[in-house]
């Protein structure tokens, strides 16, 4: 590859490699859900010895380890269904259908009792040995339930998005060519070579308010409910929205350095150079630590992932290994991130009435987070140098 790299010099290194972009996307995709499944499957056991030792009156948290059978098989009912949807259906799917499909088999296994602890199940202490820490402005009191209102009514609008995204991505389908069509482009951008084009009926968020507009009807709701339910969507989504406007945008002048006319490289690159210099073939082990700081920084592993992954494609180019495994563990960490990324944190914590307490939050939750990055880029030095040294 030549030495100066840049976004269509990769495409060109996965066309001599054989592959077409999106079956490179795929293969991502592959790489990403294998070490999400290994190091996630231990994550029910780790958040319940977390919840016994942080909340339980004998702050223990062996004491949660005695669930230990039925958190291994509520990992598991997450981790096989979302590496079996990566492989068979794409990158798009993995975290949606894995984590429906995952909540149908556990909640079924809960009702029917199995692998289920003998004995009193553990719960909170009485409310009154609570620590001032604990609670909020949330009373935790539910209202009047809406008449009418049944499980399968309930969770119809999710199942709607899933399916509604499965369709609409399946190539052998004539959804996704249609949909796709209709593109609006902005060529030349600032009087450069650059372009950017999107496709408004084929974006997830198209689906999302489809599916709430379709909600409306499904559960009835009056003109003064369907109104709340957008304007409290809209002050939460405000936030985010207003910093992601700007994020996406030093992200592209962040990965489109290269067009200039001193003819430099651009900057994922001139950070890769250095990077690969100075952790050489350990890299894979830092490759999700990078992909978590990113998240935690931009509040996003969309984001994270935009502004590093043609720096993690430099650092595997430059010392030559798995370009898909070190893209892959990009994105892991970008998940993992997500943990302890601020306005998710600021978010949960208004909604359950814990503001001014976000970090606490992030203290306990960086916990599981460092467990995440550390054994993912242990596998990803596993995965570099036993497993798929042959790999792109």
């Amino acid at each position: 590859m030549q030495e100066s790299l840049n976004v269509p010099q990769v495409e060109n290194a996965i066309a001599a490699a054989g592959m077409s972009y999106t079956d490179f996307i795929y293969q991502i995709g592959v790489f990403t859900a294998i070490p999400h499944a290994i190091v996630g499957t231990l994550i029910p056991i780790i958040i319940c010895g977390m919840l016994t030792r942080f909340f339980g009156e004998n702050r223990s948290f062996a004491e949660g380890l005695k669930i230990w059978k039925f958190a291994l098989f509520g990992g598991l009912a997450f981790t096989i269904p979302y590496v079996t949807v990566a492989v068979t259906l794409g990158p798009e799917f993995p975290s949606l259908l894995g984590a429906l499909i995952g909540l149908a088999i556990v909640v079924t296994a809960a009702r029917a009792g199995l692998f289920l602890p003998e004995g009193e199940p553990w719960n909170f202490p009485d409310k009154s040995k609570w620590e001032a820490e604990w609670t909020g402005s949330f009373s935790g009191e539910v209202g009047d339930e809406r008449p009418n209102m049944t499980l399968g009514r309930a969770w119809t609008p999710y199942v709607m998005v899933a399916g509604l995204l499965v369709i609409t991505r399946l190539p052998f389908l004539p959804f996704k060519q249609w949909l796709t069509s209709i593109q609006f482009t902005w060529s030349d951008i600032l009087g450069t070579s650059l372009s950017q084009g999107v496709q408004p009926l084929y974006l997830p968020g198209t689906i999302f308010m489809v599916v709430s507009l379709a909600t409306v009807l499904l559960h009835k709701m009056s003109g003064e409910e369907t109104k709340k339910a957008w304007v409290d969507s809209a002050k939460m989504l405000a936030g985010p929205a207003f910093a992601l406007l700007f994020a996406v945008a030093l992200v592209r002048v962040f990965i489109d350095s290269h067009v200039n006319e001193s003819g430099l490289e651009s900057m994922p690159l001139v950070l890769a150079a250095w990077v690969a210099s100075v952790a050489q073939g350990t890299w894979p082990f830092f490759a999700p630590i990078i992909g978590a700081l990113g998240a935690f920084v931009a509040g996003s592993n969309t984001v994270s992932d935009l502004m590093f992954s043609l720096f993690q494609y430099g650092v595997a180019d430059r010392i030559g290994t798995s370009h898909l495994v070190v893209l892959g563990l990009q994105a892991v960490g970008g998940a993992a991130g997500n943990m302890i990324t601020v306005h998710n944190v600021v978010a949960a914590s208004a909604t359950v009435g814990l503001v001014g307490r976000e970090g606490l939050l992030i203290r306990r939750t960086i916990m599981p987070m460092l467990y995440y990055v550390v054994f993912a880029g242990l596998l990803g030095l596993l995965f570099s140098y036993v497993l798929f040294t042959d790999t792109f």
